[in-house]
């Protein structure tokens, strides 16, 4: 057996893919159809490669909870972003067609998100090796990812699990 892990780097589509997110025009395009809420919460992609996404979302008015905070919804759509941004990505240029779908989320709330906060999935060959395990398998693969939600100076707010169903269809 090979104990050497495989690294996996975006195809031409897939990167031609990212420049959507990275450009701020472009994103906001993207969440206004296709996520308006994420639209309206002003979240931003600030990062995407093979490796990982990182995403942000300011606390402001509109995002804030009765206590001042934001508000544990917005911090979760922040976070799914970092793994959908990979998702997404990881299924394009595909002969076949594969469903990617959220099928389960985690959250832990630590400290109080006063700030900007920045979340960070760092498992983005996670989820290419899912989408190549599926198109081998011709089975539905789940992936868990690992997303933690951080302020500028590194202080830990919040961190999110989100699994990840990848499926080729027929």
């Amino acid at each position: 057996m090979n104990n050497t892990t495989q690294h996996f780097g975006f195809n031409a589509a897939q990167t031609k893919f990212t420049r959507q997110f990275l450009s701020p025009w472009k994103l906001r395009l993207f969440l206004l159809t296709k996520l308006p809420m994420g639209w309206l919460s002003g979240m931003k992609v600030t990062e995407i490669n093979e490796q990982k996404a990182v995403t942000t979302v300011n606390h402001r008015w509109l995002n804030q909870n009765p206590f001042g905070s934001m508000y544990f919804a917005v911090q979760a759509m922040a976070a799914e972003l970092s793994t959908g941004v990979l998702a997404l990505t990881a299924v394009q240029g595909e002969k076949k067609k594969i469903l990617a779908i959220i099928v389960e989320n985690r959250a832990e709330f630590v400290k109080q998100a006063k700030e900007r906060i920045y979340f960070s999935c760092t498992e983005g060959q996670k989820v290419l090796a899912a989408v190549d395990q599926a198109k081998r398998s011709k089975e539905p693969i789940t992936v868990s990812l690992h997303v933690e939600g951080k302020t500028k100076n590194g202080t830990l707010v919040s961190v999110f699990h989100f699994s990840w169903n990848f499926k080729v269809l027929n």
